[in-house]
């Protein structure tokens, strides 16, 4: 409310009526006295029985009205904030992430240098445990009974054989595991065996068989740099496409299988990954040139993110954000193997054509 609506005088030149006395003129005027001391309403002093009830109303209501009131100042409605700009977030644990992140690389990068029996071991276990969230999560979502057993012991099985005896061996020993899977479902009733064994020959082909190609680069003589780069290109990619689609990403690559992923986070894949492949293929490859790892990194780029939105296929029909929790700040093991596996038949494939399979 304005100085105006208390009553204060118009001009400093005021002068009261008689009965009140003269109010002083000039800037000493005291306009706070002069809220204060506002003129009373007079009323007449008429008998009480000569007054209906309708003036006695009318009376107390001009006793009781908004001159009478207690009109302590009213603070300013304050000016609404304007809406503050929305910080965009990781949506995970960033600081749980690094540190699991440099856990697996020092587990991995010091198990491929000392022995490389060792990695093939490290490769195996991740199959196993791979298997077992995606047989896991099958029969809690979608009821269907993968056998884990034939699946775990094949599968590692096979990683061992395509390391000891190359292709031929991993071939061979995934033939056996899907043989063994139809025949461990046997012991069970048939209600539902199609699907049980469908899932589980999908499950042999999509963890250990692609996991096979990583222990086929390790029997090449610079076999542990081979796999290190195969590592280092994937892992670059996923970092690129992060990177830039958290900062730049708007538009979106795959809105009904991942509304995360977009375009620009793709972009910042190929160029991160090109980059990477073309250092790796000219530094770490014996008789690797750069534009072969240009072309290299853009297969990776493109597998690793097929792959990655396999898996969120995978997830979104089975109605589930990760495949495990095992991994603080990443999801399951199958939740970081997802762009790793179609992409190590890739580097495989694309090494021996270069530089050859020795």
């Amino acid at each position: 409310m304005n100085d105006s609506s208390w009553g204060a005088p118009q001009g400093a030149g005021y002068r009261g009526t008689p009965e009140m006395g003269a109010a002083p003129a000039g800037p000493a005027y005291d306009v706070h006295a002069a809220q204060q001391t506002r003129p009373m309403p007079i009323v007449p002093d008429v008998p009480d029985e000569g007054r209906d009830a309708a003036d006695r109303n009318r009376d107390a209501a001009r006793v009781s009205g908004p001159l009478f009131r207690d009109e302590s100042p009213q603070e300013p409605m304050s000016t609404p904030l304007p809406p503050q700009p929305h910080k965009k977030r990781a949506g995970r644990d960033l600081r749980a992430a690094i540190g699991v992140g440099v856990g697996l690389g020092a587990l991995v990068v010091g198990s491929l240098f000392i022995v490389k029996a060792v990695f093939v071991g490290v490769i195996a276990l991740a199959v196993v445990v791979g298997l077992w969230e995606l047989t896991s999560r099958l029969k809690e979502r979608k009821g269907i009974n993968a056998p884990l057993v034939p699946l775990a012991v094949g599968g590692a099985a096979m990683v061992v054989a395509g390391y000891a005896r190359g292709s031929e061996g991993a071939w061979v020993a995934m033939a056996l595991t899907a043989l063994a899977v139809l025949v461990w479902r046997m012991t069970e009733p048939p209600e539902g065996y199609l699907k049980d064994v469908t899932a589980g020959v999908f499950a042999v082909f999509y963890v250990p068989f692609l996991a096979t190609f990583v222990a086929m680069m390790l029997t090449a003589d610079d076999g542990a740099w081979r796999v290190l780069t195969f590592l280092m290109l994937t892992v670059v990619s996923d970092t690129g496409a992060y990177a830039v689609g958290w900062r730049f990403g708007t538009h979106k690559l795959a809105p009904r299988i991942s509304p995360g992923k977009t375009r620009e986070g793709l972009f910042g894949a190929v160029g991160f990954a090109m980059v990477a492949g073309a250092l790796c293929m000219q530094f770490l490859i014996d008789g690797g040139t750069w534009w072969q790892g240009l072309l290299m990194g853009l297969a990776v780029a493109a597998s690793a993110t097929l792959g990655d939105l396999g898996e969120s296929m995978i997830k979104r029909d089975l109605g589930i954000k990760d495949m495990g929790t095992l991994l603080p700040g990443h999801g399951g093991i199958m939740d970081r193997l997802d762009s790793l596996l179609p992409s190590a038949p890739v580097v495989w494939l694309l090494l021996v054509l270069f530089v050859g399979s020795g």
